[in-house]
């Protein structure tokens, strides 16, 4: 959370024209987006109009309101908390709901309210879209602590997906009983660092067939470091983590087999670097079989931890591409998110940051990364937001990556929006085609007056089964957004639920097909974003095809499996070893 100086147009053009790569942090980039679309044949106007959702929040029985505790004391995490899961809790196909609530840091006499728990009643039926609220039988699924985020995945191979909560103090592991109840088992794993989490992602980093945990670490904060910092209205407003100069190096735990967790992080060598760690997402990025980790600091370089194959990392931001700006400056890194948006079989990255620094999307070149954000048509459109939560998702089933950024000020402008609250911000919405992104207007995608608040975490899942791809935005100190899709016209489309050997989704597996000449690659994973688990199913679009052909998986433990041609228009699970 950090503001750059203006830098001179004529030179970011310049290193544009020389390098083919996105804008800088700068404010200056309508001329640089400019140039970048002329480059590539494209016009400076890449709006579009069209309502994609409609919010069935209050309709669909979700009723949770996030709170931050906020008094008279800007206590630096309140501006960051908000996070939500989408999760198959009960193994019936459809997505249940997880909040995590945050409260007060300093709650005194004051209860402290919980993590809710809802679950889907649309009993497999397509259409139908209805939470209830389970917490009071949830058992320790109602934790109370300062929360952050969640992460999901099987940690103990009984085929059923727990939860991983990251707070301001202790995070908990909550093992899934069955029954739609929970049980706190942070203690006996092992697990429960003190330190500031944000994000987590589980992953099978070793290839032992079990899952192990990685958690981004933001700053060494306590109520006893806050500091007193003003705008240059002299208002106050929150600090950047720069004001502290605490970060804090990621965690990294394996998973020992035997419900217990080790912490690797010195071992495997993530120690070695510091950052203030938000975003976090898993994906074989050199395409060797195993799964690699990038970490979206803010402020700090982001990381590119590359798995060795012999049980440690080695950190590759810089060298890579993917760590700083074209000024060879670090960004404000908020939520990340991976998709072959360019259809060559790799994973490609899309960062978004702070308001004055363009989003950075990362094009994945044989693992060196070149940044195409302004070519693309991402550069300008973004700067005057602060975004958080975010996906890359065909939304209209045609084939091409969409892009939805969940957004919220960090500190006070004189800009008035459509709310009462001073850090909202409406969220964006882009459609992605062969020539890049165009914005869909009215912002964010949805009418009927579209709530505008701050956003933090976006988690994304086909919520009613009738293949589209719908939304659940937290909102800090707010009610949530629940974003069913609407698109008109949407294309065919598939989802394809990957199981490993114990029914659990299987994290880190690869899928290969084509869609008729086509090639189409896709990895089963549920952390990303910001502080979010989304549906781990591969969704695809189909445009007008009506099948994927010549389908591949490499499951996370190198082996591989052959299922021919598949049929759109169904969910179509396929099970390793089966």
């Amino acid at each position: 959370m950090k503001i750059h100086a203006l830098s001179s147009t004529v030179l970011l053009v310049a290193a544009l024209l020389l390098s083919a790569c996105g804008d800088s942090a700068s404010t200056s980039t309508d001329g640089i987006a400019a140039a970048g679309q002329a480059l590539h044949g494209k016009a400076p106007d890449r709006a579009e109009h069209g309502v994609w959702f409609e919010d069935a929040a209050a309709s669909s029985g979700l009723d949770f309101v996030h709170q931050w505790g906020h008094q008279d004391v800007h206590w630096m995490p309140e501006i960051m908390a908000g996070g939500a899961a989408l999760f198959d809790m009960d193994g019936d196909g459809d997505l249940d709901a997880y909040l995590v609530q945050s409260g007060f840091l300093m709650p005194g006499e004051r209860q402290q309210p919980g993590n809710q728990l809802y679950r889907n009643l649309g009993g497999g039926e397509v259409g139908r879209l209805r939470f209830e609220n389970i917490s009071e039988a949830a058992g320790d699924a109602a934790h109370t602590g300062y929360g952050m985020g969640v992460a999901v995945g099987d940690v103990d191979g009984d085929g059923r997906v727990d939860l991983y909560v990251t707070n301001v103090g202790p995070d908990v592991l909550l093992r899934n009983l069955g029954d739609g109840r929970f049980a706190d088992i942070t203690g006996q794993a092992g697990l429960g660092s003190p330190a500031w989490g944000a994000s987590a992602a589980f992953l099978d980093y070793d290839r032992d067939g079990d899952l192990d945990l990685f958690v981004t670490t933001y700053l060494d904060w306590s109520p006893s470091r806050e500091l007193d910092c003003y705008n240059a209205r002299g208002w106050q407003v929150y600090c950047s983590p720069q004001s502290y100069e605490a970060p804090l190096p990621d965690l990294l735990y394996r998973n020992d087999g035997d419900g217990r967790f080790t912490d690797v992080s010195a071992a495997t060598g993530i120690s070695q670097k510091a950052g203030n760690g938000l975003g976090v997402v898993s994906s074989d990025f050199d395409n060797d079989g195993w799964p690699d980790l990038f970490v979206a600091n803010d402020g700090t370089p982001d990381h590119l931890w590359l798995n060795r194959r012999d049980g440690t990392f080695r950190e590759d931001g810089a060298f890579a591409g993917c760590a700083f700006d074209l000024d060879g400056r670090p960004k404000a890194g908020m939520g990340v998110t991976v998709g072959d948006y360019d259809n060559d079989g790799d994973s490609d990255l899309l960062v978004c940051n702070l308001r004055q620094e363009s989003d950075s999307l990362y094009r994945n070149q044989g693992g060196l990364f070149s940044d195409v954000t302004a070519a693309l048509g991402l550069g300008s459109t973004s700067v005057p937001f602060t975004r958080f939560g975010i996906g890359w998702v065909d939304f209209d089933n045609d084939g091409q990556l969409d892009l939805y950024q969940a957004n919220g000020r960090v500190t006070r402008h004189s800009e008035a929006m459509r709310s009462d609250d001073p850090h909202a911000e409406p969220n964006l919405l882009f459609r992605g085609g062969p020539e890049g992104y165009r914005e869909i207007h009215p912002r964010g995608g949805t009418g009927s007056s579209p709530l505008i608040a701050t956003s933090r975490a976006a988690a994304f899942g086909d919520l009613d089964g009738d293949g589209g791809i719908d939304i659940l935005v937290v909102n800090s100190h707010a009610p949530p957004q629940v974003l069913r899709n609407v698109v008109p016209g949407r294309g065919q489309w598939i989802l394809l639920s990957l199981l490993d050997r114990h029914g659990a989704p299987a994290l880190g597996a690869r899928l290969s097909a084509r869609i008729g000449e086509r090639p189409v690659v896709q990895e089963v994973r549920s952390a990303y974003s910001y502080q979010a688990a989304n549906d781990p199913r591969l969704h695809i679009g189909l445009g007008d095809a009506d099948r994927l052909t010549g389908v591949r998986v490499r499951w996370a433990d190198g082996s591989e499996s052959e299922h021919g041609t598949l049929t759109g228009g169904q969910v179509v699970t396929l099970r390793q070893g089966s």
